[in-house]
């Protein structure tokens, strides 16, 4: 469990760039975005894949999907708003 914890930590650092200066480190957010996307596609594969009789399971995993899913939005949405931005020096 510790290192699934870790391994959470780890996969969120383009998010705390992201978020600190999103004109700045904007390989943050485009990384932000691939990674969100990417568990998206495996969540949603693992979702379709699940058999009759793991309702409970398929309902933790839809919760994901849909923050996933809601995220990614947001983050695409940030692109869309910073991509025209000039890069910040420094």
């Amino acid at each position: 469990m510790r290192g699934v914890g870790i391994l959470f930590l780890m996969w969120n650092v383009p998010y705390v760039f992201a978020c600190i200066n999103p004109v700045r480190y904007r390989l943050g957010l485009i990384f932000a975005i691939l990674m969100q996307l990417t568990g998206l596609i495996g969540e949603s594969y693992i979702f379709s894949t699940l058999t009759a009789g793991h309702e409970i399971l398929r309902s933790s995993i839809l919760r994901f999907i849909v923050f996933d899913g809601a995220g990614l939005v947001l983050l695409i949405l940030a692109w869309l708003l910073l991509r025209k931005q000039p890069n910040e020096e420094g």
